[in-house]
């Protein structure tokens, strides 16, 4: 009869250490998003946890890297997600309405907030460099579902670089004004306004 080892195994140890990394980005992505980048501080967002700023130091770096962290999160995210969306059944238009429901309701989640809300001027150059090239990404990626479906014949447009451009201002707004609570279910909000701006696309 084989007794259980009191101690942690190495992949035990990993999966902690990666719990409280994504405590910290958690608390650390909320007060950025509700204080502003330069007005929260590490010793903030260690005090919302019960634990030392050296701790931070130790899952993430200083502050900015905290920050870029909470960048990262949220792209890697939103470009995997349209990787997803791009090899979906469907048209074009399928393809892209698919894509821009889970853009929009991502955006109104905690990391999505914190993408569009942070200025690239609040980062380091290469930092800063990094979110614009991400964002163009992304940004690509949309213009070129759009375009598939201009293709097909799915999606009514005579310039889908500028459709993108449209599309996504529209549904970055909700990361300043949506609050779960107050304005309904993410996912409802999102399908709705993807809708309203589909009319201006479809056949």
């Amino acid at each position: 009869m084989s007794s259980q080892s009191p101690f942690r195994n190495r992949e035990q140890k990993q999966a902690d250490r990666e719990a409280k990394r994504q405590a910290v980005l958690l608390a650390a992505v909320r007060m950025f998003n509700e204080r502003g980048y330069h007005a929260t501080s590490l010793d903030d967002v260690a005090a919302s946890l019960g634990i030392s700023k050296p701790t931070i130091y130790h899952y993430l770096g200083n502050k900015e890297q905290v920050l870029l962290s909470c960048l990262r999160a949220g792209l890697d995210r939103l470009i995997d997600t349209a990787v997803q969306a791009g090899n979906a059944p469907g048209n074009g238009a399928d393809r892209l309405k698919t894509f821009l429901i889970r853009y929009a309701e991502f955006n109104m989640t905690d990391f999505g907030r914190c993408v569009i809300l942070t200025n690239d001027n609040e980062l380091s150059a290469d930092g800063a460099e990094q979110l614009r090239a991400d964002k163009r990404k992304i940004h690509g990626m949309m213009r070129d579902m759009i375009e598939d479906g201009r293709k097909d014949g799915s999606v009514v447009c005579d310039d889908a670089n500028l459709l993108a451009f449209t599309i996504a201002g529209a549904l970055n707004w909700p990361s300043r004004w949506f609050r779960s609570r107050a304005d309904g279910d993410a996912r409802l909000v999102a399908g709705k306004m993807v809708a309203m701006l589909a009319a201006g696309f479809d056949p």
